[in-house]
């Protein structure tokens, strides 16, 4: 009778130690095998983030479309050179340094891969927001986002065809032709209608531009902090895969800019260019990435879109930085110039008419 009074304590203590050995959230406890619930956390917040950013910059789209002019827009649709030099860069420059950046690196084979599903993705509607800051052509700009969104239909999995064949095979990669849809259908109308806004009201166009402008300034930095400090996990990533993930959005925006000039494109077209090619649709990326891979394949490299994007969005606020002071300079070396030559013209007409010169003009 004791002896099996003291074996089911030894039980109710062992049972005790594994209950508190478990989780809480553990679904099955069996001795210290335990199962835990599913961790739905990124899922979540990527879905979230994803809508909210659908719903947000189709409104800042709406006001960048209040900037075009349709006779530019459609000049640029007729005489298609710099959307063609754009999409040399989107589609030829982006796939082959991802590609080079891969086998610089020696990276993992799945590591390989996002590299690679990044470079062959269209440019972001950013881009067009920052495009603005910069002075660039607002028509080429949102005619770029545009084309490039409707030809990675066909041109995304040509390039992971060729690309990815050495690494692993094309088909095990799933494009989310309904979310390329939906990102080219949030570009488009916003846009047509502030199109229609700018051709039908223009005074009341430039108001809602200069709130779009800012509102998407600021969206931008928001959803890169917030992304950053929420996905758990998110810093916890290949080192290597780090590095790629900076030097590869300033590969894209030099590179850009380079070969638009070498096209003969002029100054602000060409920055145009560089920021089209430099800013991914990272949001594609991700999305692409969780309908391919298993989640043990995930861990090695869900985060490198979220680098990515950090990146591209620092190296643009560097580029629009830049420009500023540059523009500041410009302007106040111009004023400067055109005072010295006021005093100039005032000294030589006062020698011809026989005046005198005041102590302002020495």
């Amino acid at each position: 009778m004791q002896k099996n009074f003291l074996s089911q304590q030894f039980n109710a203590g062992t049972l005790a130690e594994n209950s508190t050995a478990c989780p809480a959230n553990a679904t099955i406890c069996d001795g210290t095998s335990c199962v835990l619930a599913e961790d739905n956390f990124n899922q979540t917040l990527s879905i979230v983030l994803s809508t909210v950013l659908t719903i947000m910059l189709a409104l800042v789209m709406f006001s960048m479309g209040c900037n075009v002019e349709l006779k530019n827009f459609l000049g640029h649709i007729k005489r298609p050179w710099g959307i063609f030099v754009g999409f040399l860069c989107q589609f030829g420059i982006m796939p082959l340094t991802a590609f080079l950046l891969s086998l610089a690196f020696n990276i993992l084979p799945i590591q390989a891969v996002v590299v690679l599903i990044m470079g062959c993705c269209p440019g972001g509607t950013a881009s067009n927001v920052i495009a603005y800051w910069v002075d660039g052509d607002m028509d080429l700009s949102i005619s770029m986002t545009t084309c490039s969104t409707l030809l990675a239909m066909g041109m995304m999995p040509l390039c992971l065809f060729i690309y990815t064949k050495m690494w692993t095979d094309s088909d095990a990669i799933v494009l989310p032709y309904e979310s390329i849809g939906l990102s080219l259908v949030a570009l488009v109308i916003p846009v047509s209608f502030g199109i229609f806004v700018n051709h039908k009201w223009p005074s009341k166009a430039k108001i809602i531009l200069k709130v779009g402008s800012i509102v998407g300034a600021v969206l931008i930095v928001l959803i890169a902090v917030v992304g950053g400090i929420l996905y758990k996990g998110s810093w916890i990533i290949s080192p290597k895969l780090w590095i790629i993930g900076t030097i590869f959005p300033a590969a894209g925006y030099s590179l850009g800019f380079f070969l638009a000039r070498i096209a003969g494109l002029s100054w602000h077209r060409c920055r145009t260019v560089s920021l089209e090619t430099g800013m991914q649709n990272t949001q594609l990326c991700s999305t692409i990435v969780q309908l391919s891979f298993t989640p043990e394949q995930l861990e090695l490299m869900f985060t490198f879109p979220l680098i990515y994007s950090i990146f591209q969005l620092l190296f643009a606020l560097l580029i629009l930085g830049g420009y500023r002071l540059y523009r500041r300079h410009r302007i106040k070396t111009k004023t400067n110039v055109e005072k010295t030559a006021q005093k100039e013209d005032s000294k030589s007409s006062v020698i011809i008419n026989g005046g005198f010169v005041s102590d302002e003009m020495k």
